[in-house]
């Protein structure tokens, strides 16, 4: 008995509590072990300040030797900033980005790419699967060219999308196509880029600057650190400056060290590609679970997400079993996220549990 069940008070040892278990997001995971290494390396000794360390050097040599190109790197606390700065820096505020409508830039930012770049439109398209089309690009490019219209002068592509599909290198190659017709730059949203080479089995070079892409936000936050994104700029003039928008912005960490060594945990030795593989493996279980139970899935299980459509029985059932994840992709879709911890036992636990609360509900 624990010494607050004898004072009579109860302690959560106590309660009959269903724990949650989490497929919610890639943000839910802990940091993997060769970050966390780094980490604790980099607290050993005092460091220069404000990224004149070591560690940062170091973590941009690895990018540019991942990246096969003498690129510029900048690091920030999280995704938002890596976007709305990368894009404020493509633009001026009479500009426009194209996106797709399910663009994270355009549904969970809070306006971020419109404030920092001082008003630039985000315009959106439609398209299957989460993705930009050449063909909705050259829509949205023609329809006006008077005056009254802001320019659009940036494509953002995110990749993985955000309905955990990726694009081919000959789709990135197409919409490179359109953009060179019209005067356009490339911005990519890899938030989930890792799992993207991963899917592909292609390496980082090929699908970014080699197949037209200007600048790139990794994003290290879903591969395994506690924060932290890398942007990354393919034509070092594009970066004129953008180390003032970085401090402007309260993205320039005092310590950078802690931000910067963690990455090299994940740089080396290909660690981040080995998370990514593993993450989109267990989403590759998930979706085939699912099937064999007969559920649908909304999108093509390429990177590390699942999207399942289920009763909204079965909804509240696997919730009430803890199981947390999101349904914001429409009525009955569940999105659910592998990371790079997530285990055969929690994929094939949540399957059972599936198949159970099925069954309950007459299914």
């Amino acid at each position: 008995m624990t010494t607050s069940s004898m004072s009579g008070a109860l302690s959560i040892d106590d309660l009959d509590v269903v724990k949650p278990r989490f497929l919610a997001s890639d943000n839910t995971s802990g940091i993997c072990p060769q970050a966390m290494a780094y980490l604790i390396r980099a607290n050993q000794l005092d460091d220069l300040a404000y990224g004149n360390d070591e560690w940062t050097e170091r973590a941009a040599e690895h990018f540019r030797t991942l990246f096969e190109t003498d690129c510029e790197i900048f690091f920030v606390f999280n995704g938002t900033a890596a976007n709305s700065l990368a894009l404020a820096s493509l633009c001026q505020s009479y500009h426009s980005v194209i996106s797709h409508q399910l663009a994270h830039i355009e549904t969970d930012e809070c306006g971020g790419p419109e404030f920092f770049s001082n008003g630039s439109k985000l315009l959106t398209v439609e398209g299957a699967h989460g993705k930009v089309t050449p063909e909705g690009i050259e829509r949205m490019v023609t329809r006006r060219s008077d005056i009254h219209y802001p320019r659009p002068k940036v494509v953002s592509l995110t990749q993985a999308t955000e309905v955990g599909t990726v694009y081919s290198l000959d789709e990135l190659k197409a919409i490179r196509e359109v953009a060179d017709r019209h005067d356009l730059r490339i911005h990519m949203d890899g938030a989930r880029f890792a799992n993207a080479c991963a899917a592909l089995e292609v390496s980082p070079a090929d699908i970014t600057w080699r197949a037209g892409v200007d600048v790139l936000c990794f994003s290290g936050t879903k591969n395994g650190l506690a924060f932290g994104e890398a942007i990354i700029f393919f034509d070092r003039g594009m970066a004129l400056d953008f180390e003032y928008r970085c401090k402007q912005a309260g993205q320039l960490a005092s310590k950078m060290r802690f931000m910067t060594a963690p990455w090299l945990g994940l740089l080396e030795n290909d660690v981040w590609l080995d998370n990514a593989r593993h993450a989109n493996a267990m989403a590759t279980r998930l979706a085939s679970g699912a099937a064999e139970l007969g559920i649908h899935t909304m999108f093509p299980a390429q990177a590390n997400s699942v999207f399942l459509e289920l009763p909204a029985a079965t909804i509240e059932g696997l919730r009430a079993r803890g199981w947390t994840f999101y349904t914001f992709i429409g009525e009955g879709g569940v999105r659910l996220v592998c990371s790079w911890n997530t285990s055969t036992e929690l994929i094939d636990s949540l399957l059972g549990d599936l198949e159970e609360v099925l069954a309950q509900n007459g299914r």
